[in-house]
């Protein structure tokens, strides 16, 4: 059974993620990306962005800004009670818990009594200017989506859009959480993929867009590989709605440790439109020309998909993650040690190709494979690896998920071709050397 401990672990040795600022005993709840996790983090964002809108007709772009005025956060509702935790502490040890997080009215780290439950707000304060008073305060934005409400006329006008169409926003967001967990699924700082889709407010119109975003995107995870099985919808009971949620539904996938939300689809009706329409005075009101020359006027309502970087790649990480017990080449009968495959979608992989001489001896062979690794690395993220043998280099780059291994062998030399191992089939094929762009083209983009 695969740990969560395992993929902290296996994070750690290949380079995709280690703890920040470790050589001074590391920062709670941080983390930094090696380059591996960092392809694989642009990746994802990647993928995601041209679902939602390089694929998409009436979906654009936007990237706003972290810092903004703080009467937008008075507006949303993120400075009041409804954007805090239940916050207990500890009298004995003064740990510091959330409560609906504890099994027991008890510390869990002493056993010592707690505090009375007081609401703890999550947003991160900061200060604009030279003096650091309450004129001069501000917060890191905690999610992304205000930032596309504060835009919704900048981007409509100027991108001449009507309803419905939406609006697509990656970028980070900051929570002040209380108690940070599960490795990078629930931490200070992240990234949201977040796109606000602008409906007529009639309730018809409205479902429809709801089901269909719902769909579309269980639909991505799938097609990105995702074993169904490891995901499932949950719909949220009337009292576990936010305070601007008509109707909520998550994407759960099943982690080492159980079932947790990686994306949330929300029909926000028109409450942050109408919010912000009532606290800067600026009419946000739409009007819709129909065919029989009636002008309607109404403010738009919102179906919002949001999902989590972090907890998407610690997802894809999982579900890719696989151990085979006495390895997958059966070439003698001595017994041989785990070996651990990652079966990303091509898509998400860090390294699409790795180029390998077959012997790093042969000056011949290792010049070839050196001008194989300069003709595709523009077109794709390769590495070239001469290091160990044969068999060790191909276990090494299925174990960080790369698609695709090139073996430059002294055939190569002769016939100008070379061999082109599947990691997930591990089945071999001969390929003309000035094909090779052409045919990783029609496998890859």
């Amino acid at each position: 059974m695969t740990t969560l401990e395992k993929i902290v672990s296996f994070a750690k040795r290949r380079g995709f993620i280690g703890p920040s600022s470790e050589m001074y005993g590391g920062f709670e709840s941080s983390y930094d990306y090696g380059f591996l996790g960092a392809e694989l983090k642009n990746n994802v964002k990647k993928a995601w962005w041209k679902s939602m809108v390089q694929l998409k007709e009436n979906i654009v772009g936007l990237d706003s800004a972290i810092l903004m005025s703080p009467k937008i956060w008075q507006a949303s509702g993120h400075l009041t009670a409804g954007f805090a935790d239940p916050l207990v502490e500890c009298k004995k040890c003064h740990h510091r818990f959330r409560k609906d997080y504890l099994k027991e009215n008890k510390c869990p780290d002493c056993g010592g009594e707690l505090t009375e439950e007081k609401k703890f707000n999550l947003m991160m304060k900061t200060f604009i200017g030279p003096v650091e008073d309450e004129a001069a305060v501000t917060y890191l934005r905690a999610e992304t989506c205000q930032g596309i409400y504060m835009n919704y006329e900048f981007i409509k006008d100027s991108m001449r859009l009507k309803i419905p169409f939406g609006i697509a926003q990656v970028g980070k967001a900051f929570r002040n959480e209380i108690t940070p967990r599960y490795f990078i699924f629930k931490t200070r700082e992240f990234e949201q993929m977040e796109m606000q889709y602008f409906v007529s407010p009639e309730e018809k119109e409205k479902d429809k867009w709801f089901e269909f975003w719902k769909e579309e995107r269980m639909n991505w995870y799938l097609s990105l590989g995702i074993k169904k099985e490891n995901l499932r919808f949950k719909e949220h009971e009337k009292d576990e709605l936010a305070h601007y949620a008509k109707k909520a539904v998550d994407i759960e996938y099943k982690f080492p440790w159980g079932w947790g939300e990686i994306e949330g689809i929300h029909d926000r009706g028109d409450w942050d439109l109408s919010n912000h329409s009532k606290h800067s005075g600026k009419d946000l009101s739409y009007f819709d020309d129909s065919p029989s020359g009636e002008r309607k006027k109404f403010i738009p309502h919102i179906i919002e998909t949001s999902g989590g970087v972090e907890r998407n790649f610690l997802a894809f990480l999982c579900d890719a993650y696989e151990e085979v017990e006495g390895g997958r080449t059966k070439t003698t009968e001595a017994a041989k040690e785990t070996e651990v495959v990652l079966k990303f979608h091509k898509d998400l992989a860090s390294i699409k190709i790795a180029v390998l001489p077959l012997l790093k001896n042969k000056k011949e062979l290792v010049k070839k494979a050196r001008e194989v690794y300069n003709l595709i690395k523009p077109h794709f993220m390769s590495q070239y690896d001469e290091a160990g043998t044969i068999g060790r280099r191909y276990r090494r780059q299925d174990e960080i998920g790369t698609p695709f291994a090139i073996t430059i062998d002294f055939d190569s030399l002769k016939q100008d071709d070379l061999t082109i191992r599947d990691r997930d089939s591990m089945r071999q094929e001969r390929v003309k050397i000035e094909k090779l762009v052409d045919y990783f083209c029609s496998l890859l983009k």
